[in-house]
């Protein structure tokens, strides 16, 4: 197990841990919470060995195979699947191992280095990773794309599918949920349900955490507080903890003022002096409870808006995608991704836009926000549309070296600029004011925006949404980077909220705090979704299967025709004295065949029975593997029929 006594951890002069004790058992999945800044990345850096503690003990079993996602960007032309094939570390080294023993030439050393390649699994290491990338939504032409032609989102993806793919007793995951799509998020769920070692997940989606986590470790203070449940259960614990320790405190407050009443007036009274003093030491040895200092939480809201016309906005027969390459061909048509809508969108209207990766959600959100024109016929917006758009991207437009003021003066600057004069306070102390609204307060107005972590980024840019006063919100993934506290201010202020909110979102809590009604983007087109957040997992998970069916028949026709072997020209012959060594090779492989057709007619008679759809699947890759396996063995059973033949063709 892990195991943490009295320890204390400090980074420069900050203390994040003291005296802090916590033990984590084998096979656990644990959901590490707390405030930013609090010490949840420090302790991880604790873990995997890159910080030290101060003092305490700290142990972790030796044998233990770790795995984490590495926060650097790649910059690689390997393509995508022999990137995320890089992270088995096992099969990394066994492939070594076979090179090495090729090298030196050495049967013995190189039969064991083929049976250690075997068992690190790489008959089936190409089909793992690709199932990993698909996973987490990447497209099946992009599989062999080099890394390098990803953007940062895609590739923190792939070191997330490498982290995956590597054999570990623990994984560490610092929030692996941002940038996921909701399908993508839903699958990662059932992967790590299905993870047979101990997982510690930092994770700011209360969702994620209830579906994956059954213990809670809470970092508060200075100390880690273990908790038994799920994310969920750990804030009914705490809230009644919290509440404990107020009456507690309140208790003990009272029993303080009693006694040094006591004291105060008999101290100096010879007869009530001896009774003064026990009180006195009594007050001494009493441990002092702490009272309960519950940081203030972030809240927010949007402005009212300055109308409201009905309807927002109408979509008549209009097809959405995104323009040709600045370097395509003359004549090049657009990308179309969905075609035919016709739909309204009116005050007041809650939406939740769902859709599979790559369906064309985003693509949606941006034509209505106007970064995309329409393909084919047209958005008409009511008079007066006020539009406030968070892009998944827009974290990347602010720029780095500006700090919040000078984003919001220059955004005051924009808005009078086209017309918004009157509407909006511009004054540096108002802009100031309002930024302090967003706890942007003192030197932090003139702190550098790069300097700033994501979870800041984002506030700014809600808080240059705010001071617009949109009448129609549209947010294409607002969450990520935002904690728990925020998240929960912004669905608030969104459900306070007096205009049209369009939403983009793999944060199912605030999907289901916000939205009254889902349009679903799949297959082309944009219709009404029916059912509820439950009934559209079930959905992904069906078009997940779906997608696999799909693939695995593609497989199948496009499976090329094998080839014979090329002939082994005579100067592979082998000295005499290496005959029987060959003949008794050829034994071994003549059996091996004998053993592979007869697995594989077993697996052809199980299929023909009575299977789910995801048996039909498994035993179908099965059978794949076999082909493939018994394709290598019936070429080096022809190589050392050649080599048998040529050398009993010479000594004849």
């Amino acid at each position: 197990m892990i195991l943490l006594k009295n320890l204390s951890l400090r980074r420069s002069a900050k203390i994040l841990l003291d005296n802090a004790s916590v033990s984590i058992n084998p096979g656990e999945k644990v959901g590490l919470v707390g405030r930013n800044g609090a010490g949840k990345s420090s302790l991880f850096a604790l873990l995997n060995g890159t910080l030290h503690e101060d003092k305490g003990d700290f142990s972790i079993p030796s044998q233990w195979r770790m795995a984490q996602v590495a926060q650097d960007m790649p910059e690689t032309s390997e393509s995508a699947t022999e990137f995320v094939i890089a992270g088995d570390t096992a099969l990394v080294a066994a492939q070594a191992e076979v090179s090495a023993a090729e090298a030196g030439d050495d049967g013995e050393r190189m039969a064991h280095a083929y049976m250690a390649l075997h068992d690190a699994g790489a008959h089936d290491a190409q089909s793992r990773a690709q199932a990993l990338i698909l996973g987490l939504g990447f497209q099946v032409r992009e599989l062999n794309q080099p890394v390098s032609s990803f953007s940062g989102g895609w590739r923190m993806r792939l070191q997330l599918a490498r982290a995956l793919m590597c054999p570990s007793d623990l994984l560490l995951l610092d929030e692996p949920t941002n940038h996921l799509d909701l399908d993508a998020l839903v699958w990662l769920e059932a992967w790590l349900k299905k993870y047979p070692g101990t997982l510690l997940v930092i994770s700011h989606d209360r969702e994620f955490l209830d579906a994956v986590t059954r213990v809670t470790l809470h970092i508060e203070n200075g100390q880690l507080t273990r908790y038994g449940g799920n994310y969920s259960t750990f804030e009914d614990m705490h809230a009644e903890q919290m509440a404990l320790q107020q009456a507690a405190y309140a208790r003990q407050q009272d029993k303080i003022a009693h006694l040094q009443k006591f004291i105060d007036r008999f101290k100096a009274k010879a007869s009530k002096a001896k009774q003064a003093q026990s009180r006195v030491k009594a007050l001494d040895r009493m441990a002092r409870l702490a009272p309960l200092l519950a940081s203030a939480d972030f809240t927010f809201e949007f402005k009212e808006p300055q109308n409201l016309p009905n309807p927002m906005l109408t979509i008549d027969d209009a097809s959405f995608g995104y323009p040709p390459p600045a370097d395509a061909p003359p004549g090049t048509s657009p990308t179309v991704i969905a075609r035919h809508v016709s739909k309204s969108v009116f005050a007041g209207q809650r939406i939740g836009i769902l859709g599979a990766n790559g369906q064309g959600k985003s693509t949606l959100v941006k034509t209505i926000a106007r970064a995309l024109p329409v393909v084919e016929g047209e958005v008409v917006e009511g008079k007066g549309l006020n539009i406030g758009y968070f892009a998944q991207q827009e974290l990347d437009v602010l720029r780095p070296a500006d700090t919040p003021l000078e984003h919001m003066i220059r955004l005051a600057r924009d808005v009078i600029a086209n017309g918004g004069a009157g509407q909006f306070s511009s004054r540096e102390q108002d802009l100031r004011n309002f930024l302090g609204t967003f706890n942007f307060s003192g030197d932090m107005v003139k702190q550098a925006v790069g300097t700033m972590s994501g979870g800041e980024k984002a506030r700014l840019v809600l808080c240059m949404i705010v001071w617009q006063r949109p009448n129609l919100l549209l947010l294409d993934e607002p969450t990520n980077h935002l904690d728990l506290a925020t998240r929960e201010a912004l669905a608030m202020a969104l459900n306070e909220f007096e205009g049209t909110v369009m939403l983009v979102s793999h944060d199912r809590a605030l999907l289901r705090a916000v939205c009254d009604e889902f349009w679903l983007v799949s297959r082309g087109g944009v219709e009404p979704f029916d059912g509820d957040l439950d009934d559209y997992q079930r959905y992904l998970l069906e078009e997940s299967r779906r997608l696999r069916e799909s693939l695995r028949e593609a497989g199948r026709a496009t499976e090329p025709p094998k080839t014979a072997p090329s002939p082994i020209p005579q100067k592979c012959a082998v000295p005499s004295g290496k005959l029987k060594p060959l003949k008794q090779s050829l034994e071994k492989l003549d059996s091996s065949l004998a053993a592979l057709h007869a697995e594989k007619a077993a697996l052809e008679a199980r299929l023909a029975g009575a299977l789910s759809v995801g048996e039909i699947t498994e035993t179908g890759r099965q059978i794949q593997q076999i082909n493939d396996e018994l394709e290598r063995e019936e070429e080096k059973w022809l190589e050392l029929s050649g080599q048998i033949e040529a050398l009993e063709t010479a000594s004849a």
